[in-house]
């Protein structure tokens, strides 16, 4: 599998390439340059699968010439080692609960999925990898402690000085070793301008092993698919109604469609 940017499609990378370098060199994000199709087979045995299992049959083809079966295995159950419950709020109504991580994000998912994974993906460049990530909160902390004492990995965070809450702070600022938090004058954009100014800095890139760890990077969003087939255990046909910031969350569902998951409309709740 080979990825693309989304402003050049005239040449592709690897998966452990495109999830270092995070953003494509010419400002495009990366995508796969085909959907794989998702078996009957699969379907029919969804309903006793867990999240982990659920994750062999839907990253392995996206990832198979670069991360071996057995690794990608253990990526998996260390990195979803939660539970992701759904609750039946009332007749044909239910509430994927994705805040049992220990950040109580969503978010969790996807960040200690690439937390897990990166550490295989390091190249021959002895340079440090500098993770650089842009938060209104919750992707900071979930960032943070997914590559919390990783080794070989300096994780740096910007966040609105004054607009997270003092819990997503702490979470984000107490944790030391590896991993350095900065309060930015001004809002998440501002954050995340910095970042994408960052990794198009050809002079900074040289001094430093640039990635980032935003739904910009195919490590995050990837795995945050999983969870959506979930859906498929109370309905053949869910509707689904995603609660939406830069709608990276509903980008991932969408792939899960793309893939062959029959949900029947998703609700982008902005």
């Amino acid at each position: 599998m080979k990825y693309l940017s989304t402003r050049d499609s005239s040449h592709g990378i690897g998966f452990c390439e495109a999830v270092r370098r995070g953003l494509a060199t010419d400002g495009g994000l990366y995508f796969p340059e085909r959907v794989p199709q998702l078996s009957e087979a699969f379907f029919s045995k969804l309903p006793e699968l867990t999240l982990p299992e659920i994750g062999m049959s839907v990253l392995l083809p996206f990832v198979e010439e670069e991360i071996e079966e057995k690794v990608l295995s253990t990526v998996l159950n260390e990195a979803l080692d939660f539970p992701t419950p759904l609750r039946e709020i009332r007749d044909g109504i239910y509430a994927l609960e994705l805040f049992h991580g220990p950040t109580l994000a969503f978010k969790d998912v996807g960040a200690r999925f690439m937390g897990h994974v990166l550490p295989y993906c390091l190249d021959d460049d002895k340079r440090e990898i500098l993770v650089l990530v842009a938060t209104s909160g919750d992707t900071g902390s979930a960032v943070a402690h997914g590559f919390y004492k990783v080794p070989g990995v300096k994780v740096v965070v910007l966040y609105p000085y004054g607009k997270v809450s003092s819990l997503q702070e702490l979470q984000m600022a107490s944790l030391g070793e590896n991993i350095h938090t900065i309060a930015v004058e001004g809002t998440f954009d501002d954050c995340q301008k910095l970042v994408k100014q960052s990794f198009l800095d050809k002079d900074l890139n040289t001094q430093l092993h640039l990635t980032s760890a935003n739904s910009i990077n195919i490590a995050r969003w990837l795995p945050q698919s999983l969870y959506y087939y979930l859906a498929m255990k109370v309905s053949s046909a869910p509707v689904i109604a995603v609660p939406s910031g830069n709608l990276g969350n509903l980008t991932s569902g969408l792939l899960a469609k793309k893939m062959g998951m029959p949900a029947s409309h998703f609700i982008a709740a902005c």
